[in-house]
């Protein structure tokens, strides 16, 4: 029998680039869409409304809308959030330990080195 490896699941929740990241920085507390759009640097308005509305639909965040003008909505990670977040921290640890080594690996892969 093959071992199973349960990544395919973890990885429906949290795939692609910045699921992960917008992970991270709720994992502290609510965030507005505002910030998490400065923190998680780089990322367009349209593809930060689809990660925050898909992990929103999976159960990972809640969105609590105040009804003001002019808009404020939050976000914040559910139960079930931060038992992924939590499963994520190795790998925060792991690129942190590597971080250094980053641009050779990237320059070999370009094949520049």
């Amino acid at each position: 029998m093959e071992p199973v490896c349960g990544l395919d699941v973890a990885l429906r929740y949290i795939g692609g680039k910045w699921k992960p990241i917008l992970l991270f920085h709720l994992q502290y507390g609510p965030r507005r869409f505002g910030e998490l759009k400065r923190l998680a640097e780089g990322i367009s308005e349209k593809v930060l409304i689809q990660q925050l509305r898909d992990l929103t639909q999976d159960g990972i965040l809640t969105r609590h809308d105040f009804q003001e003008v002019p808009p404020r909505v939050e976000y914040t990670i559910t139960d079930f959030g931060r038992t992924l977040a939590r499963a994520l921290q190795p790998l925060c640890e792991w690129g942190n330990a590597n971080r250094a080594s980053m641009p050779a690996a990237l320059d070999r892969r370009a094949g520049k080195g």
